[in-house]
């Protein structure tokens, strides 16, 4: 496989990655919450609000551990050897001179 075949892999796998973390950490919370904040709460307790939050903490969570585990696999491998940069700048590096 070629380096442009390897990011679009990656890419699309990072991605499921991420949605699936962030469902799994929704059901989680809204598992918490239901089973032990909820029969706590009073019973005028804007649940809407509540599962917002839950909501917005998924997602920040979804955020934290595709970080940890980016940062986990760059310190396995060498980016530059199997994947292509996506994004580039429009001009090339300036180049040293020798003076």
């Amino acid at each position: 496989m070629n380096k442009k075949l390897n990011t679009l892999f990656f890419v699309l796998g990072a991605t499921v990655f991420n949605i699936l973390v962030t469902v799994v950490s929704f059901l989680l919370l809204t598992t918490i919450y239901v089973s032990f904040l909820m029969p706590v709460l009073p019973e005028g307790a804007p649940h809407e609000l509540i599962f917002s939050l839950i909501f917005i903490a998924a997602i920040v969570l979804s955020f934290v551990a595709y970080r940890f585990v980016l940062n986990r696999i760059l310190k396995k491998i060498k980016f530059e050897d199997y994947f292509d940069p996506i994004l580039r700048g429009r001009r090339p590096p300036p180049k040293k001179r020798n003076d």
